[in-house]
């Protein structure tokens, strides 16, 4: 029973996808729920499992097609079996007169013909052929005898009409390469996936539409980096997770949201709209690109809870297993380039919202401390934030506030 696989239903906001990888090619067999196609959004990549066991007999949309929701992508033969190879024996016909009485009626095969099975017998009626004069390979004769046997007389006739070689012609000059040109350069072209074509989309626009300023601060790291030398351990063996930096990071962001509720609202055309929750995108990098996963009410979360997040939303990005939901909303976003090696950068906004901090690399610095030069392991933060809602007071006292906690955990931790 021939079975259509069709895209399956796309999220509201996005119209089309394109077909980025098939994993199974027509003729093979396919399991129930194995995934036969990747296809890509401009956010996400969806699987498309198939629907029953069987054979993937049509392949109608190809690699880089785009397609709609509901778009057959291809047909399965359900309940079939994997084509055999020409060689495997043909199935036993039934050796009753039924056989014999075929054969006689065609007047093509002789009688050895009769206990063969139908493909075998097809076979020599077409190129009216003895089977007694074909070599048999196993106890009966198979199409691939009978192959094998037409390609070895198909050969022989080559060999025969081709004229003898001349003595005394010398072999013909191997052509000489023509020299590259000096200072020649190799280029590859390649399109751009739908969801870097959608992260350039999303930065041009935030560029035209916002008015991006950026403050920079720096904070003294001793704190928390304490912190979590002495508990880490115990923290690790209590929640099953490590205890990280970008927890308190998310914790502080969420204590300077509450005091300059700006930050956390975003402009809807003439109007602002001032959330009452914290939905907090982490940027992370994956194969195909920069993807926010969103922590949803972090205000209500623990630091445990807050890294297990995160380090799930690692796994799936790199496994491209985000889902929509997951990518959707958000009031501010956090970027943490120090991972890669930043010192310092200018993170651009992440539409519609008004503010990103970007995190940059811990590294040990001489700093006066009490009138004291003290090395200390310094990070720079950098907050952009679009102008025409969030003013530079603000703005600048946002960031002071995400130092103060972070020079002073238990603050934080205790709510002062």
């Amino acid at each position: 029973m021939s079975i259509e696989v069709k895209v399956p239903m796309l999220p509201e906001s996005v119209a089309d996808a394109t077909v980025v990888t098939w994993h199974k090619q027509p003729g093979e067999a396919v399991r129930r729920d194995e995934n036969l196609v990747d296809i890509e959004t401009d956010k996400v990549v969806l699987e498309v499992p198939a629907p029953q066991d069987g054979v993937l007999s049509r392949i109608l949309k190809s690699d880089g097609a785009q397609v709609v929701a509901e778009e057959v992508l291809a047909i399965l033969e359900a309940g079939a079996a994997a084509a055999a190879g020409d060689g495997a024996p043909a199935p036993a016909a039934d050796e009753s007169a039924g056989a014999g009485t075929a054969a006689a009626e065609q007047g093509a095969a002789p009688a050895a013909a009769a206990g063969v099975g139908p493909a075998v017998r097809r076979l020599l009626e077409e190129h009216g052929l003895d089977a007694a004069v074909i070599p048999v390979s196993g106890d009966r004769l198979t199409k691939g005898d009978v192959l094998a046997y037409l390609e070895s007389r198909r050969a022989e006739a080559a060999e025969a009409a081709a004229p003898p070689p001349a003595a005394e012609e010398p072999p013909p000059a191997a052509p000489v390469p023509a020299p590259e040109p000096m200072g020649a350069r190799a280029e590859r072209r390649v399109p751009m996936t739908r969801i870097r074509q959608r992260i350039a989309e999303r930065l041009v626009e935030a560029q035209h539409t916002a008015a991006i300023l950026t403050t920079f601060n720096e904070v003294d790291l001793k704190g928390v980096m304490d912190l979590r030398a002495r508990y880490k351990d115990r923290f690790e063996k209590a929640h099953g997770v490590r205890l990280g930096f970008m927890s308190f990071f998310v914790k502080a962001c969420v204590e300077a949201l509450k005091r300059f509720p700006e930050v956390n609202a975003s402009i809807d055309g003439t109007d602002i709209v001032y959330h009452g929750y914290y939905d907090v995108g982490i940027a992370v990098a994956s194969p195909r690109g920069l993807v926010v996963p969103i922590l949803r009410d972090v205000d209500q979360m623990s630091l445990a809870d807050i890294e297990k997040a995160i380090a799930a939303y690692g796994e799936k990005a790199k496994k491209g297993a985000l889902s929509m939901e997951e990518l959707t909303g958000g009031t501010f976003t956090i970027s943490n380039g120090g991972v890669f090696g930043s010192m310092l950068s200018t993170p651009i906004l992440n539409p519609p919202q008004s503010a990103i901090l970007g995190m940059h690399k811990t590294q040990e610095r001489p700093v006066v401390v009490d009138g004291e030069i003290v090395i200390r392991p310094m990070m720079y933060l950098a907050l952009s934030y679009d102008h025409r809602i969030i003013d530079g007071r603000e703005a600048v006292q946002f960031l002071v506030t995400i130092k103060e906690a972070l020079e002073d955990p238990a603050r934080m931790l205790l709510q002062l």
